[in-house]
């Protein structure tokens, strides 16, 4: 759900706020002859960042002529590339969400959608590592390219020290820290979207299906004990049973022949008669007329 909710929406900051970058520079040559004087020099640039491109005209000072100068650097490749891959990012997550919500099953049948799904989410993370190291490097480069101190160097009038030069205005460069910021936050979004993602593939569930020896060794023999004991308890000792059970009935027996009195009227009772008839307790046996 994170990665359906929030990748796209870093993806589009990421490439929107690199590419739709637009800056200005803006220096004064004040000559010590006031008539030759340019005091509104703009040095406009923007992506895809080829300053090499980028020119202006500025004052000679000496002569009534100007002099056209270029910038020095083209940084096109890390800013196109760092661009490029938020796009893509964009589209994929957007296609990623398609497929979770309304093809889910198919998504899941044979194991395909996530085995793809995983590879191109490591992809994808690698790519957001590199370009967003390679960008943050270049960003540095383009600052120190339009410095308006290296861009006065460039100005044969700023030279001589009887003229003045000075820059009016900067760029601001708070759009293009933001968008290193966003390169680094998809990093960390997509990385961690692999363990996500890597949950949902056969690997994942064919290493939890079959457990490991140990814990199915340590499991069996619980069982095993669980079921002797409670044998053991329930079914009586078969060696040592009808030995208490004949042990307990002829104490019982002799209990019932020495202890209780009995009461006999006419004939005489034989004592010598089945032990299972003096186990049933005391009898009285009156004479019959």
């Amino acid at each position: 759900m994170c990665m359906v909710i929030f990748a796209p929406i870093f993806a589009i900051c990421a490439f929107a706020t690199c590419g739709g970058y637009y800056g200005r520079l803006q220096v004064k040559v004040d000559c010590a002859d006031r008539r030759q004087s340019n005091l509104s020099i703009n040095i406009d640039f923007g992506y895809p960042f080829r300053l090499e491109q980028v020119h202006f005209r500025a004052p000679l000072c000496e002569a009534k002529r100007g002099e056209v100068l270029f910038l020095d650097g083209d940084y096109s490749s890390a800013a196109q590339f760092f661009v490029t891959v938020g796009v893509f990012a964009f589209l994929y997550s957007l296609m990623a969400t398609v497929v979770y919500v309304f093809y889910q099953n198919k998504y899941l049948k044979n194991n395909r959608g996530p085995l793809v799904d995983f590879v191109v989410t490591i992809m994808f993370s690698f790519m957001w590592l590199v370009s967003s190291c390679f960008w943050a490097k270049t960003l540095s480069d383009i600052k120190a390219a339009t410095n308006p101190t290296q861009v006065l160097l460039l100005i044969s009038a700023c030279r001589a020290q009887e003229n003045k030069c000075a820059a009016t205005q900067e760029p601001l460069w708070s759009r293009l820290n933001t968008s290193v910021v966003f390169g680094f936050v998809n990093l960390v979004l997509w990385g961690g979207n692999i363990w996500f993602v890597f949950k949902e593939t056969g690997w994942y569930k064919t290493g939890h299906r079959y457990p490991t020896r140990s814990a199915s060794g340590k499991r069996s023999s619980e069982m095993r004990q669980r079921l002797y004991s409670e044998s053991s308890f329930d079914q009586p000792d078969e060696s040592f049973g009808p030995t208490r059970q004949n042990s307990f009935n002829q104490s019982q027996t002799d209990y019932l022949s020495f202890s209780l009195p009995q009461t006999y009227l006419g004939k005489a009772v034989n004592y010598s008669t089945e032990k299972r008839a003096a186990s049933q307790g005391p009898m009285i046996f009156v004479n019959e007329m």
